[in-house]
């Protein structure tokens, strides 16, 4: 590190001006630019930035301890970005960005999972010539992250009776390791990015930069935001425009290229207010156009979600990993090789949503969320004005697919939990149905209230596609390159051209590893029959 400020390890207080370039600057410190920093600095001869919004986590037990991620919620290490008007969904929801080093690794419950073979290949069909799981999946040898199953003494007893009902009610298996092999459905406790002694994080942060903070090759500049892509004297955009933590403004240079790792929300609002998007968008804020790129905001995904909760006779045995350690796949269409319906199953009642339509809040309960892993309803984000510190507007769009997929999606999955918890051993443990009550059981009624009532998994992704040239909304191609820019290259969720099936930060993970090798030339992995 090249200067470090007194108040915390890791902060570099270098020049706020275009003093010193570097070989590459990564703008944003989340899960892929911890893995993008950590691998080019293994060249000493490579000088890489980081530019991170938020401060460091270093020694910082708030965000280290992964069973406090639910009170890093709407708090000072969140970005907190509204949702618009939903017609068919819930307005009323927070998207949480995470504003630390780390990004959402230091933020979220750190479920981990491949993504799946059939996954990839959708990426492919689409364009993604080298996405492919032969290619991508042996990535996960390279991975810094420890993964592991739940450890045993994080198993709560209410959590594995309810991976026994599961598995007894719909007939699935009891799977101990989610990620040894692709599943077509099962229940069983999830795999984290964490150490089950400690109870801390294995976040992007800790597994990748934390050992190397003392490389002499490596800056990071924290507490700050970045706000303009720039052009250099040679036409390449390899400058950033960027605010310091003291009001200051800077310049931040690139000789070789700008790797954007912002994320599905900043990213593509970094490009808009640098004049790269819909250019009749950009024209009528005002905003100089500098490449009228349709795609850049477009082809907004994300795992929506409703929740069931059940009062319970009493407290709960205390231990867990995060609350939400076991989970639930099924198969509905049994002609497909993936599962369609995803449940995580929580260990306290989560009334955000529910209190606000009326409903009580129990002492004590559980509750089940019924998820859509692969939602075919699409929104967009965009600019509401040319200021660069007004949060961007973002439209979900849940629950407007045509055909009703997603909804239809919610209400089996509101019915089938019902099953779960009507099966010993978990009903045992379960005195009530608090929402939506036993009452409401027609299919209209519980698509009423399962959208209403419905959240997010905190997975934004897809608005800056990546695609084939012949894509007119692709707005990188397979290497990862801003389409008709020298010079700047994209890796994050943002990328995404279709959502992976499951919890996607090993999907980021993997992507930045291969991103690395892109950007210098090294060989991959050695391809795996068994990947397949």
């Amino acid at each position: 590190m090249n200067e470090r400020e007194s108040g915390g390890p890791g902060h570099d207080v270098s020049g706020h001006d275009v003093s010193d370039g570097y070989d590459y600057v990564v703008v944003g410190g989340g899960t892929a630019g911890c893995v993008l920093a950590a691998r080019l600095t293994e060249d000493p001869d490579c000088r890489v930035c980081v530019i991170e919004g938020g401060p460091s986590d270093v020694g910082d037990e708030n965000v280290l301890r992964l069973r406090n991620w639910i009170n890093l919620l709407e708090s000072a290490y969140d970005y907190g970005y509204t949702t618009t008007e939903q017609p068919r969904g819930n307005s009323h929801i927070v998207h949480s960005r995470a504003r630390v080093l780390g990004g959402c690794s230091s933020h979220n419950t750190l479920i981990s999972f491949l993504p799946f073979p059939e996954d990839l290949d959708e990426w492919v069909g689409m364009g993604c010539a080298g996405w492919d799981p032969v290619t991508v999946l042996p990535y996960r040898r390279r991975l810094q992250n420890t993964i592991v199953p739940v450890g045993e003494a994080d198993r709560n007893p209410i959590a594995k009776d309810f991976v026994t009902a599961a598995a007894e009610a719909l007939h699935v298996p009891v799977i101990e390791d989610f990620n040894r092999r692709p599943f077509p459905d099962g229940a069983g406790f999830f795999s984290l990015s964490y150490d089950p002694a400690t109870n801390h994080r294995s976040s992007a942060s800790v597994a990748y930069l934390h050992p190397v903070l003392d490389r002499p090759n490596l800056t990071l500049k924290l507490e700050t935001w970045a706000h303009q892509l720039l052009p250099a004297a040679d036409g390449r955009l390899t400058q950033v425009r960027v605010r310091y933590a003291d009001g200051s403004t800077g310049t931040v240079r690139a000789e070789r290229e700008l790797l954007l790792c912002a994320g599905a929300v900043d990213t593509p609002r970094l490009l808009l207010l640098s004049g790269i998007g819909p250019a009749n968008q950009l024209r009528a804020l005002g905003i100089d156009v500098r490449a009228d790129l349709p795609g850049v905001g477009e082809n907004l995904l994300d795992h929506p979600e409703s929740v069931i909760i059940w009062e319970t006779h009493g407290p709960l045995p205390p231990n867990s990993a995060m609350d939400s350690d076991a989970g639930l796949f099924v198969r509905r269409d049994t002609t497909q090789p993936r599962p369609d319906l995803m449940f995580h199953f929580y260990q306290v009642p989560f009334t955000v949503n529910t209190e606000r339509l009326g409903y009580p809040t129990p002492p004590y309960g559980v509750c089940m969320t019924p998820n859509v892993p692969r939602a075919r309803s699409t929104g967009r984000l965009w600019l509401r004005s040319a200021d660069p510190a007004e949060h961007p507007a973002l439209d979900f769009r849940y629950f407007t697919d045509p055909d009703g997929h997603d909804e239809r999606t919610i209400v089996e999955g509101l019915r089938l939990a019902r099953e779960v918890a009507g099966t010993a051993p978990l009903r045992d443990w379960l005195r009530r149905e608090i929402a939506p009550g036993p009452g409401i059981r027609s299919d209209e009624g519980l698509s009423e209230y399962g959208r209403r009532a419905a959240h997010t998994v905190y997975h934004p992704a897809g608005t800056c596609r990546m695609g084939a040239a012949d894509d007119p909304l692709a707005v990188v191609d397979p290497l990862l390159r801003l389409r008709g820019q020298d010079g700047v290259r994209i890796v994050d969720a943002s990328v995404f051209p279709t959502m992976p099936s499951i919890n996607p930060m090993v999907t980021v993970l993997l992507a930045a590893e291969r991103a690395a090798d892109l950007i210098t030339g090294r060989p991959g992995p050695t391809p795996e029959g068994s990947e397949r």
